[in-house]
């Protein structure tokens, strides 16, 4: 008993000891880390509006203000650390050592993000524009360094892996998309009337742009028809709805010119 009061009694002198010796260093350290906390997330903003009110992409605007934000506190807690005697040289030796070890095991998600570094540097796309990339399109919404954000017309969410778009053959149309269109009519039609009835009829679609004037000609001739090819630039928002109403228009202008659309005829003989 009195030998195990004695271990006790060591072990309190201690504590007060240390207590004692550092106590102003702990103090110290913890007042050196929030202030240092404090200070990063203030910088991180700063860097982020400077460059916002600059007119620099929002997405590159946010990289650069979390990373100035993440590099200050490193600096911070190196700082409060040899603020009470502890060396960092062997904690970074060791985040070296488990890093390697680390990188082997999640290679997949390190690609993610050195692709996600590369999109925001390079910028082959911004927030706001229209891509298509491995046979999916959109709007794009957020720019992470993991993955890349769409949003279809259907205000689905599309998350795609940066690691499949960098090194991919990437469509970036802007704000808009491409609609294209096959029209038959007969052989015994007016080329100049057909075409001069399919761009009336665009006219009246609401939402086709106004910047890129629509294409309209003979694309093919099939084996009953006159082909006609149609390329318009509308909001990639409201792709389908244009679409449709292109259609529409199309269809109830020819109707009205009486410009047939033939079908597909087979002629059977009996022998």
């Amino acid at each position: 008993m009195e030998e195990e009061f004695q271990q006790a009694q060591a072990l309190y002198d201690t504590l007060v000891e240390f207590a004692v010796t550092y106590s102003f260093q702990i103090v110290g350290a913890f007042f050196i880390f929030f202030v240092g906390w404090w200070l990063a997330a203030k910088m991180g903003d700063v860097v982020e509006n400077v460059m916002v009110k600059r007119n620099i992409d929002i997405t590159l605007s946010r990289f650069t203000g979390g990373a100035c934000k993440i590099l200050i506190l490193g600096l911070v807690i190196i700082i409060a650390l040899g603020n009470i005697g502890i060396s960092v040289t062997p904690f970074i030796a060791a985040i070296g050592a488990v890093g390697i070890g680390a990188g082997l095991a999640i290679q997949g998600m390190l690609a993610n993000y050195a692709a996600g570094f590369t999109i925001i540097i390079t910028r082959p796309f911004v927030v706001g524009d229209t891509i298509r990339v491995r046979g999916v399109a959109g709007v794009v919404d957020k720019v992470m360094l993991p993955y890349t954000i769409l949003i279809d017309e259907d205000n689905v969410h599309i998350q795609i892996p940066n690691k499949l778009i960098v090194g991919e053959i990437l469509h970036n149309s802007a704000e808009r998309m491409l609609i294209e269109l096959d029209v038959g009519v007969a052989y015994s039609s007016d080329v100049d009337e057909v075409t001069a009835l399919i761009r009336s009829a665009i006219e009246t679609v609401d939402g086709v742009s106004d910047e890129k004037a629509p294409a309209v000609g003979v694309d093919s001739f099939g084996d009953s028809s006159i082909n006609f090819g149609v390329r318009v630039w509308a909001q990639t928002t409201r792709h389908f709805e244009i679409r449709y109403a292109l259609n529409k228009a199309i269809f109830e202008a020819l109707k009205q010119a009486d410009i047939e659309i033939p079908f597909p005829q087979r002629e059977v003989k009996m022998l």
